[in-house]
């Protein structure tokens, strides 16, 4: 037996009757540093280079940012979907 229940709310309401904390202004503090940080990038070798600074995990944290930023680069590029699997 199958039962979906499909709930319609904001991601805030969402996390009150989860229980979660509101990381609202923690989010915008950490996106605001990282604007300002990501001003001065105008290369992938820029912005492996400030990973690798920022990366606390070394190799394995900086392989991770590293797909992250890949991914993301493939998904913005003209031509693509986001359900290409290559």
């Amino acid at each position: 037996m199958k039962v979906h229940v499909e709930i319609d709310c904001t991601p805030e309401e969402a996390r009150s009757f989860m229980g979660l904390p509101d990381v609202g202004k923690a989010n915008a503090i950490y996106v605001d540093m990282m604007a300002k940080a990501m001003k001065g990038v105008s290369n992938p070798d820029q912005l492996q280079d400030y990973a690798k600074q920022l990366a606390p995990m070394g190799q394995m944290g900086m392989k991770l940012f590293q797909s992250f930023v890949e991914g993301s680069m493939r998904a913005n590029s003209p031509g693509t979907s986001t359900t290409d699997k290559t």
